[in-house]
């Protein structure tokens, strides 16, 4: 009886886990609707837990919220640890239902990226990930297995073109999107090389859209150049690359890579890339916190452009060494991506 036991309750948890799997994009769209009603602003402006009411009414633009409504939502975002709920008995004075105001709904750790008014935040990041775009994208990851075809095309009918051709509102999710998420990798690589930085003469910093040097405010002490990184790569004493590689194949990659080591010193210079390093799927290694991100943004590179990959260890050192790096190294920091660094000797 017991090995029959056991065997049920590993059957129940596999079909728990599918379960969990299948309807987690409704986790993501009710995160999106918290965001958009801008839950966790209301309640940090009062300061502490607050009532259902007193949330609802201080929702911008609604002219008849539906306090039953709201309780529903919160209550899968309180299972998620995103808000707090607690049962306040001493409270009488609020005016809500008899049913609801004795309860409080209140921040958490998780609480605090999913503020407008605060940064980093991943507020747009939600915004801009929840989209009908990337939804119908993602459907047709069927079809670039059987037939090869870019996902994203398969769904427009045309390949992706970046945030050109959407709407104002989500073109300003993109940008603020993109601010955010790389202020939240620079600060923990700053940290960690932050005396490699201050000794170094001269830092390329490669990589940019078609209208960076345009858009590019004048700081002391730095020059914005204009090129092709596949013809050539101003010389400096090292050559700063994040989240440039993994938008490119691997060929396209080393023509980067050898073109970034004419253009540093043979003996003292190095590249330093900051992008995802993947688990092998072969590794017994300890679990990062990223890992399944990670997995989720090399998708993301196949359902848009199906040129590109977030690459493995072993996948770098191939690469780096095939363009003419022998000596590489993977620094772990606490962000999504790593620091790989690469000496020509």
């Amino acid at each position: 009886m017991e090995g029959i036991d056991h065997h049920v309750d590993e059957m129940q948890r596999g079909q728990a886990d599918i379960w969990q799997v299948m309807y987690s994009h409704m986790d993501s769209l009710v995160l999106k609707c918290a965001v958009e009603l801008r839950i966790a602003d209301i309640i940090h402006s009062h300061g502490c837990p607050v009532t259902l009411s007193q949330i609802a009414s201080s929702i911008s633009g609604s002219t008849s919220p539906n306090i039953h409504y709201l309780e529903r939502i919160l209550r899968l975002l309180v299972c998620k640890k995103i808000f707090t709920a607690h049962r306040d008995d001493h409270d009488s004075s609020s005016g809500d239902h008899p049913h609801h105001h004795q309860t409080r709904y209140g921040l958490t750790e998780k609480s605090r990226w999913i503020l407008w008014e605060s940064e980093p935040s991943l507020a747009p990041v939600i915004m801009m990930q929840n989209r009908r775009l990337v939804i119908d994208a993602f459907d047709h990851l069927s079809d670039s297995v059987r037939h090869g075809v870019v996902p994203y095309k398969a769904a427009f009918g045309h390949d992706f073109v970046g945030e050109s051709t959407v709407d104002p509102k989500s073109k300003k999710w993109f940008k603020d999107g993109m601010i955010n998420l790389a202020n939240m990798v620079m600060d923990p690589v700053l940290s960690a090389l932050k005396n490699e930085f201050s000794c170094m003469g001269s830092l390329i910093d490669v990589g940019g859209f078609t209208d960076i040097i345009a858009m590019a405010p004048s700081y002391d002490g730095v020059t914005h150049v204009a090129g092709d990184m596949f013809e050539a790569i101003p010389c400096a004493d090292a050559i700063f690359m994040k989240k440039v590689l993994n938008n490119w194949t691997d060929e396209q990659c080393i023509k980067i890579l050898r073109n970034c080591r004419q253009s540093i010193p043979e003996k003292t210079g190095k590249v330093i890339i900051v992008d995802i390093v993947l688990e092998s799927l072969e590794s017994n290694d300890v679990v990062f916190l990223y890992d399944e991100m990670r997995i989720r943004f090399d998708l993301g590179l196949l359902a848009f452009r199906g040129v590109g990959r977030e690459r493995t260890e072993l996948e770098w050192k191939k690469l780096l060494e095939e363009a003419g790096f022998p000596r590489n190294k993977i620094i772990r920091i606490p962000a999504m991506p790593s620091i790989i660094e690469a000496y020509p000797v």
